[in-house]
């Protein structure tokens, strides 16, 4: 990719950005939140069109306009939120518009579940082609996406934050398909924000700011402090730099919550000023205790108090009342209205604070949105525009930014 450029209305995206990517080379991009990252891949991918700049593939200038072309070129994008039908099985979305027909009208179940099986097997994880799609795990619907991927002979293997839902083991698990897949020489673009990660499966690096090309990096002669410098523009004296504040009384306090089959027995307390982890493997409960928290999961058991204050959550609604917001693992089916603009995103919870009388007073809703936008440095076009198009790393601020509002 030469020299690309894209711009949208009031925001040019990228300018002159170049990425050369090698065969079987395990090549990272890089860059902050707005860098342009999403940009380009979509470019590359045939979502975008781009208003400068060349693509070359194997030496020759190619026009992407769609995404079945891009596949049609061989270049497969696996996006965070993995695109797979949830109800059909692994070997139904595998195959999926390539499915294996007899006297031409019938699918060959027999056929597409043995050719699906065969290509699961080739990435060494044991995935059943018969098992619904819905209710795999993060890693094993990955699996799925890669193997699909491979299966249309994609040379070009674009991974979106391939490991933001996995554990340990199944990051050990993904890194030795990498390793399998830059034996077979396909190129892989590797985006992710865990810098330790990058490190340890790029083999270079190409790094962004601002819609800006930085430069192109071996990962040997680049350090974790110089590649931030780059990524920021600015050298940072502490990654996560904390502010000493002693915790204040509880603000939050769980005893005994239970709901049969997902969690038993869970009790913490929240105080003022304190991050409080819970950790545990995919499976163990932990995003269901927030849920129940929440008001979405109904407990069959437990006490929630909040400021010293014993209360009933059996809504959403009961718990935004309450000052309880929830930034959840799948933003885009809990946390978004994917639809609606940056605005509307950010105010849902805030109605009662910006209107009078039934009546949104525009002036209030405006001051709210711009604060937001500027205090976590939301990077879109304007407080119109639609989530849904914005990077994954903007339409989390937009999550994060509501909550901070209805406080």
């Amino acid at each position: 990719m030469r020299r690309i450029v894209k711009e949208f209305p009031g925001v040019q995206a990228l300018a002159g950005v170049d990425l050369d990517v090698l065969p079987g080379e395990v090549h990272a991009l890089v860059g902050e939140n707005g860098a342009g990252k999403s940009t380009l891949i979509r470019i590359l991918g045939g979502v975008h069109q781009p208003d400068g700049g060349e693509i070359l593939l194997k030496g020759q200038r190619v026009a992407i306009p769609t995404p079945r072309r891009a596949r049609e070129l061989g270049i497969a994008v696996i996006h965070q939120e993995l695109n797979l039908v949830g109800p059909l099985t692994a070997a139904e979305n595998l195959l999926l518009g390539d499915e294996p027909r007899r006297w031409r009208w019938f699918m060959d179940w027999d056929v597409l579940r043995a050719r699906a099986g065969e290509q699961l097997a080739a990435l060494g994880v044991p995935v059943d082609p018969r098992a619904r799609v819905d209710l795999l795990s993060v890693a094993e619907r990955q699996t799925v996406e890669i193997a699909r991927a491979l299966s249309l002979r994609a040379d070009i293997l674009v991974m979106d934050e391939p490991t933001a839902a996995l554990t340990l083991e199944e990051v050990e698990r993904l890194f030795a398909i990498i390793g399998e897949l830059r034996a077979r020489r396909v190129s892989v673009i590797y985006i992710s924000h865990r810098l330790e990660e990058i490190f340890r499966v790029a083999d270079r690096i190409t790094v962004l700011r601002d819609g800006h090309y930085i430069g192109t990096y071996a990962a040997g002669e680049i350090d974790m402090e110089g590649l931030i410098q780059r990524m920021v523009g600015r050298r940072l004296t502490e990654k996560f730099p904390k502010a000493p504040i002693p915790p204040g009384p509880p603000r939050l306090a769980v005893r005994g919550l239970t709901a049969e089959g997902l969690f038993w027995d869970v009790s913490f307390a929240a105080r003022g000023g304190e991050i409080l982890g819970i950790a545990g493997l995919v499976g163990s409960g932990k995003i269901e205790v927030a849920h129940a928290i929440f008001g979405m999961i109904p407990l069959d058991r437990g006490e929630i108090s909040v400021e010293g204050r014993r209360v009933a959550i059996r809504s959403p609604a009961e718990a935004i009342a309450l000052g309880i917001g929830l930034v959840p693992e799948d933003r885009k089916t809990l946390g978004l209205v994917l639809g609606m603009s940056v605005r509307d995103n950010i105010t849902l919870p805030s109605m009662g604070r910006i209107s009078a009388g039934g009546v949104v007073r525009k002036e209030k809703e405006r001051a709210l949105v711009e604060e937001a936008i500027r205090r976590l440095d939301i990077r879109a076009h304007g407080r119109d525009q639609v989530v849904r198009t914005l990077s994954g790393g903007n339409q989390q601020k937009v999550v994060v930014a509501r909550w901070l509002e209805a406080g």
